[in-house]
């Protein structure tokens, strides 16, 4: 247990509790039956990978997620709807993102995926050697708020392109990849409430394996039953799940992440 002391700074970031990953996973959820209702029910891509679809709408989410990010920098202080339409808008641009790179591009799911977790692991490398963590509480200022987003928008993208390997490419279906990375949630789970890893490392391991949760529950819920789907309505499907995120936001705390930019100032109880 620690004290909050008078130098402690609000980070412009949520605090990470349960509330803030039961949101980040339905926020994934929505960016996969969101971005395939406008790549694909709206742009037909899934039928021809070479219509332009993925990169039509690609564009269109990149140019919401700019703005998004644009609003949430321009914030003096947290704000909830602010930060989770910014986060709704990358888990879009990385659904469509990542389709674009592993089919109209045709790098495959192995070849996008590696490409992905490199971009991942650069952008956080390049966020802890210019400002020396990549800790989300220490997002209070805006080269730390760009490090974030950026270093989100290829994690998002990442997770989406593993649910579509791990779905489509093992055999296990999209119910049997929701299962395994559940799983592998429930592990990062398990090594933060009885080991001493690396918080950092669980946030950020955690953060990009929701992602490929939410991508194969999306898929299962609208992909035609032939394919292992429920062939609920992407547009349904997406409406619902923003209805349920507005309500969790509305209805469960939402607080600032705190940094002490003095860290000999924060007694320890044991």
């Amino acid at each position: 247990m620690k004290f909050q002391s008078a130098d402690d700074v609000l980070s412009k970031v949520p605090a990470v509790t349960l509330g803030f990953w039961v949101i980040k996973i339905l926020a994934t959820t929505l960016g996969e039956t969101g971005g395939d209702a406008v790549t694909m029910s709206w742009l037909h891509a899934d039928q021809n990978a070479q219509n332009g679809g993925y990169l039509i709408g690609t564009a269109i989410f990149l140019a919401l997620f700019v703005a998004a990010v644009i609003a949430q920098i321009s914030t003096t202080r947290f704000n909830a709807w602010v930060y989770w339409i910014a986060i709704v808008a990358s888990t879009t641009v990385g659904t469509a993102m990542a389709d674009f790179f592993d089919r109209s591009l045709g790098i495959g799911y192995v070849g996008g995926s590696s490409i992905l977790l490199a971009c991942v692991l650069c952008s956080l490398g390049a966020w802890y050697m210019t400002l020396g963590s990549v800790n989300v509480d220490t997002v209070t200022s805006p080269k730390a708020e760009l490090f974030y987003w950026v270093t989100i928008t290829f994690s998002q993208t990442l997770g989406t392109a593993l649910g579509d390997w791990i779905a489509d490419g093992t055999g296990l279906g999209y119910d049997g990849g929701a299962v395994l990375f559940g799983a592998g949630l429930v592990v990062l789970a398990a090594l933060y409430y009885l080991s001493k890893v690396s918080r950092v490392f669980l946030f950020w391991a955690a953060f990009i394996l929701t992602r490929p949760l939410g991508a194969t529950v999306g898929d299962f819920l609208d992909k035609p039953v032939s394919h292992g789907g429920l062939a609920i309505s992407r547009p349904i499907a997406s409406v619902v799940i923003l209805i349920a995120i507005a309500l969790l936001i509305a209805i469960l705390p939402q607080r600032p992440g705190r940094h002490s930019v003095d860290m000999a100032s924060q007694p320890t109880i044991e």
